[in-house]
């Protein structure tokens, strides 16, 4: 009998143990991803269509590098955009390498020429994917 009682107290308080070890460590896991979060959203200023820190290597070049889209140049300083226009620069998107795309927005940006907004959420959500 007090065998019986002795076993089921050290399985009852090993149970109790791992709950508390794997609740602890949650919580950790929790805390040590909100930080990096934070650390994050510090470096990256928010003013910008892709976030030039992770991105667009905006500290590392200066230089224009072209992607096969030299005909964009003539839109530089422009705003409003035909739907011609914005299908020339869907055709370019589309053509490139999924990683490209950061640095061909970096390169549009040095160049002066703005994205057009009907393709901006298609330029964020291909630069999202890549990031995770």
């Amino acid at each position: 009998m007090f065998l019986t009682i002795s076993i089921i107290s050290i399985l009852v308080l090993g149970c109790i143990a791992a709950l508390f070890g794997y609740f602890q460590k949650t919580e950790k896991d929790k805390a040590r991803l909100e930080a990096e979060q934070k650390k994050q959203d510090a470096e990256c200023c928010g003013q910008h269509e892709v976030c030039e820190k992770d991105s667009l290597l905006a500290g590392i070049s200066k230089n224009v590098e072209y992607y096969n889209d030299e005909e964009l140049d003539r839109f530089r300083g422009r705003t409003d955009y035909t739907t011609d226009e914005v299908e020339e620069f869907r055709e370019v998107l589309y053509t490139m390498r999924s990683d490209e795309v950061a640095g061909w927005v970096r390169s549009l940006e040095l160049r002066q020429i703005l994205l057009p907004d009907d393709i901006k959420d298609e330029v964020f959500l291909i630069v999202g994917e890549r990031r995770q």
